[in-house]
């Protein structure tokens, strides 16, 4: 019987397994996610900055979240509805979204949309940058600033000091009057000693023909239009600028915003004042803004921040919770700049024997800024701590630091808790001591990466090769077991550019050279660091100096959609072709708000 089984049934049996095996297959085939995805990126090489998953294939988004993260192995057919987007990467690298800790943003639209000299310091340039400005204004509108001449001693990626020149350039009003006709022009140089004002500017104050002190003229007795910092003309040409509109200002926010896009930028932890607050709330319900932005008022404004019940992580009109615009820490200051000399040291600057730089207004009630009040910036810290905020400080040199770390050590034995979240920024210069007490206050490191590219043109000139040591020392901080946050300080100082673009910061913390690529083998190369630490410090460092690591900052299900699409695999390039990447796609909150065209 069993035998008469076999050969009379099995041909039948088999026929109905094969046809119950084809639906099941046909079944799974068009099984599909009830919400299907709006955008898919796939064939890339996903950098996700997540442990328990490193690299990807595919990034399946749906609204403005990331739903899935799939290996090469994985389908996306199950999310794929019939108007969701494929994108196709071609192997191209991709990251979570850069995040920039550190950005003055409206200073950065009026260097886009404005007078941007400070490579500037011949007559052919400052000709071709006013004519590119004036084609972006309206006529009559005022072309002020400029700051020429900041590389006027170093040539733009220098590594070292160089002979300087004797002479300082000195332009006049007749190398921009054919250009700037329509424009009146009120120029100064990078530390604003000397001013140039255009025919039209000297004809509105009134000065074509004046004789005041301070005003250069020529051999004939004609006023240059120079202008020297004290002379009264100045005022006189300051009561007719004209303010720049509620129109060009939003032009300028505009162009920023682009540049941040084009840069794969999705973040910007912006120092802010009230009225570009209003501005970034116009750009968002607008919807214009295309960069989430994390606010950083001034430290002063602590007690009126907390009389008005506002803390971290809250819209600056509604009150509520907000994922694009949203107060963030207070901005203190704790000294000067190095581009003046005026960063805060223990010691004295070499070139300037007399000099240990200057306090701030946070932290000295001195007109001179020479004598300390740490109580005055300790007691804002405090009320700012108690509204709901932590503090993010800038000090520069090794006094600035290490006053710093005293002053956090002050506030964690009064809280008797860590101060997670609390920055000190820019950290240019430390002592040897002073590296491991970050990890002990749990004191975040904000860094600027690209500032050691410019400033070693002159740093061992001011601080000496013993001090420099300790300058841009990104690896002493890694070893200490610090957490590092990225920040461009864009768009720089009155005595320095610097770049936006993240190709430039990680460049400079890997290398550790100047953008021509010296000095060989790097500046103080035992401060290198990795392309993996650069991008963690620019990306998951970031979300969690913000307490939002949680939710962004990674790619990983559940997260923001916050993602930048490099050219080049920067784990995988040679270091020294880093400068060479270029953003292909920047999408922020599931959307993309910048695609390269490579036509």
């Amino acid at each position: 019987m069993s035998i008469i089984f076999k050969t009379q049934h099995a041909p039948k049996f088999k026929n109905y397994l094969t046809l119950f095996l084809i639906l099941m297959l046909s079944l799974s085939c068009t099984e599909r996610s009830e919400i299907p995805a709006d955008l898919i990126l796939t064939n890339g090489e996903v950098y996700t900055m997540e442990e328990d998953q490193p690299w990807a294939s595919s990034i399946v988004i749906t609204d403005n979240k990331i739903t899935a993260v799939l290996n090469e192995d994985e389908s996306i057919d199950f999310w794929k509805g019939d108007h969701t987007r494929v994108v196709d990467l071609n192997g191209k690298f991709v990251v979570p979204g850069f995040i920039d800790g550190h950005v003055h943003f409206r200073g950065a639209g009026g260097f886009i949309n404005g007078a941007n000299l400070l490579k500037v310091s011949e007559e052919k340039g400052l000709q071709a940058e006013i004519e590119r400005v004036v084609n972006i204004l309206e006529d009559g509108e005022w072309i002020t600033g400029g700051l020429w001449g900041a590389y006027e001693q170093w040539a733009s990626g220098a590594s070292a000091s160089e002979e300087k020149k004797k002479d300082v350039w000195k332009p006049t009003r007749w190398m921009i009057d054919d250009v700037s006709a329509n424009n009146p022009t009120l120029l100064n140089n990078y530390n604003r000693q000397i001013y140039l004002a255009n025919t039209a500017a000297l004809k509105a104050a009134g000065l074509e023909d004046a004789n005041l002190s301070g005003m250069e003229k020529d051999a004939q007795g004609r006023v240059t239009g120079l202008i020297y910092r004290d002379s009264p003309a100045l005022e006189k040409l300051r009561a007719v600028v004209k303010p720049k509109s509620h129109k060009r200002l939003l032009d300028e926010n505009r162009a920023a915003l682009k540049a941040l896009s084009e840069s794969g930028i999705v973040e910007i932890h912006d120092i802010v004042t009230p009225e570009q607050t209003d501005r970034f709330v116009e750009l968002h319900d607008n919807g214009e803004l295309t960069t989430r932005v994390w606010l950083r008022p001034d430290l002063s404004r602590a007690p009126e921040m907390k009389e008005n019940g506002f803390s971290m992580g809250l819209h600056p009109v509604t009150k509520e919770p907000n994922s694009w615009v949203r107060y963030g820490a207070f901005k203190g200051y704790i000294d000067g700049i190095m581009g003046n000399h005026g960063a805060l040291f223990f010691e004295p600057y070499d070139d300037q024997p007399d000099n240990y730089g200057r306090y701030r207004q946070h932290t000295s009630d001195d007109p001179n800024l020479l004598e300390p009040n740490m109580d005055k910036m300790y007691n804002w810290i405090k009320i700012g701590y108690e509204a709901g905020f932590v503090s993010n400080v800038h000090a520069i040199g090794t006094k600035g630091v290490s006053l710093m770390l005293d002053t956090y050590e002050r506030l964690m034995n009064d809280l008797g808790r860590d101060l997670e979240g609390f920055r000190i920024i820019h950290n240019q210069v430390i002592r040897p001591e002073d590296f491991p007490r970050f990890q002990k206050l749990n004191v975040i490191a904000e860094v600027n990466p690209y500032h050691l590219s410019d400033d070693m043109r002159w740093m061992e000139e001011r601080i000496g090769y013993e001090r420099s040591k300790g300058a841009y020392a990104f690896k002493s901080l890694l070893d200490n077991n610090v957490t590092l946050s990225f920040a461009s300080d864009w768009p720089g100082t009155m005595a320095a550019e610097y770049h936006m673009h993240p190709k430039y910061l990680i460049h400079a913390a890997v290398n550790r050279t100047t953008v021509n690529g010296t000095p060989d083998g790097g500046w103080f190369q035992e401060q290198k660091i990795s392309v993996h630490e650069a991008l963690k410090a620019y990306t998951i460092n970031n979300a969690y100096a913000a307490f939002e690591d949680d939710i962004r900052g990674s790619i990983k299900a559940g997260k923001l959609a916050d993602i930048a699409v490099c050219d080049l695999n920067l784990i995988k390039i040679d270091p020294s072709d880093i400068l060479n990447m270029n953003i292909e796609m920047t999408i922020v909150d599931g959307k993309v708000v910048f695609e390269r065209n490579n036509d």
